[in-house]
């Protein structure tokens, strides 16, 4: 493999001369550009890896090469170098989409990582898509996450992922960090509201020894548990307001102080959070920082509910009951009747809602095949008008399934002239079954 090649972009020749210097003994070529003029025909006659430009040029700014690389090159990772304190313009660079940024005056440790970082970029686009984590379905919503992944792990842009409970947000964020540059390093998800208040800050940044009772050896956090990785910060909406205070901190200078230590200690961390909140109604009642909000929702990604992906839900069923199936024992399959049954039901708690059903159908089922009376759904006629409904007037999804329910059973009693026993093997389900779900819905 060739030498990688970084273009540095500055006006001022000792910050060229610098970055040149400290790149050489990395063993990474440099290419020097004074304005954007220049850095445009350099992209258009070379080939680069990276590209490191200061955001103050003298023919215009460093976000106009960001869009440049975008749109020409964007496999080639852009760092912008911005003033010290300019959150709004390192924010901005990331959200039009810059890899990275790095202060002046530039700090050479922190500069040496994110070249380190971004030309780990390389190695990835030879085995991109390849990560142990899959995202499966094929609907359009869910192709739309894929591309939105595949564009985000380019980069080191804090990352909000949003939706639902049970949708997989975690999954997303494995995947975002198994095809970024980061992927040899580890990935640490936490769980923000299962973390006492008082011990909050020690699991997160560490402890020293003697800092307060029980602290009896030094302690690493998982700031330090997820360095040169990510960390996942999973409903970020439950940390109380003196912890987000803390963590704006540590993603805007890049470094924590443990409980009891007199400095800070640099950290090498991409940020990656979620929750099923609205966050930005959190921050318009005070429950949430406005700042903290703007530095972890650089780029939002969204995913989308089960009930909005319908033509995904045989594939993830199949998927789900092959992972329940004992070990050398072939995966039970759905009877077309408990496909039809799953189509209409609204799954409010989605795909985690999806498995459990099927985990229980599986139990419940005789042999290999998971018929409609194996399937309990939480929702049926007897639920309230406070169900989730699926569009403006619309009854509500448990008062919907029982109608299908309703329904089918009719079909079935006057296809066997009313005779329970025929209509229940029609229907793939045992007579006690068939007799309970008659008197449940008022069928008598």
């Amino acid at each position: 493999m060739r030498k990688p090649t970084a273009l540095v972009v500055d006006d001022e020749p000792a910050i060229r001369e610098l970055i040149e210097l400290t790149l050489t003994r990395m063993d990474v070529a440099c290419v020097l550009a004074a304005d954007l003029k220049q850095a445009r025909a350099l992209l258009q006659s070379q080939t680069v890896d990276l590209c490191l430009t200061d955001m103050r040029l003298p023919d215009g700014n460093g976000l106009e090469l960001v869009s440049h690389i975008q749109a020409h090159t964007p496999q080639v990772p852009v760092a912008v170098i911005t003033a010290h304190g300019n959150v709004e313009s390192a924010v901005q660079a990331l959200k039009n989409g810059a890899f990275d940024f790095v202060s002046k005056p530039v700090d050479l440790a922190a500069l040496r990582s994110l070249v380190s970082t971004a030309l780990k970029l390389r190695d990835k686009r030879q085995t991109e898509g390849r990560g142990a984590t899959q995202l499966l379905g094929r609907s359009p919503a869910i192709e739309q996450v894929r591309g939105m992944v595949a564009k985000v792990a380019r980069s080191q842009a804090p990352v909000h992922i949003s939706g639902e409970s049970g949708t997989g947000k975690e999954l997303v964020a494995r995947l975002i960090h198994e095809n970024g540059a980061r992927a040899e390093n580890a990935f640490v998800a936490v769980n923000c509201g299962a973390i006492p208040g008082e011990l909050m800050e020690s699991e997160f940044f560490g402890h020293k020894k003697g800092s307060f009772t029980g602290a009896v050896a030094d302690k690493d956090g998982l700031f330090q548990a997820a360095q040169g990785g990510t960390l996942f910060l999973d409903e970020v909406a439950e940390l109380p307001l003196h912890m987000q205070v803390k963590l704006l901190r540590v993603i805007q200078e890049k470094a924590i102080r443990a409980v009891g230590a007199q400095r800070e200690t640099p950290v090498d961390v991409r940020i990656l959070s979620a929750t099923h909140r609205n966050l930005g109604e959190m921050v318009r009642a005070g429950r949430f920082r406005e700042d903290l909000y703007y530095r972890i929702n650089v780029i939002e990604l969204r995913v989308p509910p089960l009930r909005d992906r319908p033509e995904d839900l045989t594939l993830l069923a199949e998927h789900i009951l092959a992972r329940l199936a004992p070990a050398g024992k072939a995966p039970a399959r759905l009877a077309p009747e408990a496909a039809t049954l799953l189509q209409a039901y609204g799954f409010p708690g989605n795909v985690r809602e999806l498995e459990n059903i099927l985990e229980r159908a599986t139990t419940l089922a005789e042999g290999e095949l998971v018929r409609a009376g194996d399937i309990q759904l939480q929702s049926t006629a007897d639920a309230d008008e406070s169900e989730p409904m699926t569009g403006p007037g619309a009854q509500p999804l448990g008062k919907q399934l029982g109608e299908v329910e309703k329904e089918a059973i009719r079909k079935a009693l006057e296809q066997a002239r009313y005779n329970k026993t025929a209509a229940a093997k029609l229907l793939g389900m045992s007579f006690r079954q068939l007799r309970y779900r008659i008197k449940k819905l008022g069928l008598e």
